[in-house]
């Protein structure tokens, strides 16, 4: 993850900037910084470091660096918050998403549905801002048949081929999704999709796992108790609304 919505806050308050991406991603922000060189940001404003572990320590602990600010998972946040807490910085630390969308009845039918499958499985769940949960409120749920047939018809492969759904980034992540929706590691939901192994023509080795769909999932089973990363929708069923605002207030 790439918290690109840091720097503009940053240096519109007067704050030079150092970004640190994920060295799976190292590239994007590359292009990001010849953006920003077009549109007028001084050298030295934004500045990139690229690098593993080391890299983040040495951000941690330089003395010239006040604050520090993550996304990403538990393990890294977690060193990244002590890190620079014990080198007398400012942390803020975001990790572990689980995003939750809550479903009336009333909502409109076809807007939330297209609205669901692409927070869902776009990026291929590949992002902070991924929907992994979706809480279905009472009759909303009758509407679940329907995104698994519509999430059925979308298109796994490349990127640039304009896929809907493209190969996630390394075979470790593949690995752990794999892993975190097997029916064995969520027994009493209810998987109405299996992603996993798709065959796509042309690339036998890519880190692909189309869409999946889980339904009447619950606390406990694993695709509910883990950042997914990867294009999964976790289905859960309430009566009301106070059933499922009680429900999102308790992850």
């Amino acid at each position: 993850m790439i918290p690109l919505w840091m720097f503009p806050l940053s240096i519109t308050l007067g704050n030079t900037f150092i970004l640190k991406p994920s060295e799976k991603v190292a590239g994007t922000v590359e292009i990001l910084i010849d953006l920003l060189k077009e549109a007028g940001v001084p050298d030295g404003v934004v500045n990139v470091v690229q690098g593993g572990a080391e890299t983040v320590t040495a951000i941690c602990e330089h003395k010239d660096i006040r604050a520090v600010s993550f996304v990403g998972g538990n393990d890294a946040g977690e060193y990244v918050y002590r890190t620079a807490s014990n080198s007398g910085k400012r942390a803020q630390v975001n990790m572990g998403a689980k995003n939750h969308a809550v479903v009336m009845p009333d909502a409109d039918k076809d807007d939330t549905i297209n609205a669901i499958i692409g927070a869902s499985f776009g990026s291929t769940g590949q992002r902070c801002m991924a929907l992994t949960t979706t809480v279905f409120v009472g009759e909303s749920a009758e509407w679940i048949p329907e995104i698994v047939e519509r999430t059925k018809k979308l298109s796994i492969g490349p990127g640039w081929k304009n896929a809907d759904v493209a190969p996630l980034n390394n075979k470790t992540a593949l690995a752990r999704a794999e892993r975190l929706i097997d029916p064995a590691n969520n027994v009493g939901a209810n998987m109405l999709i299996d992603g996993r192994k798709p065959h796509v023509e042309g690339y036998p080795n890519g880190n692909w796992i189309g869409p999946s769909v889980y339904d009447n999932v619950e606390p406990g089973h694993a695709v509910y108790d883990n950042e997914l990363f990867a294009p999964v929708l976790v289905a859960v069923r309430r009566n009301t609304l106070a059933e499922a605002i009680k429900f999102v207030n308790e992850n």
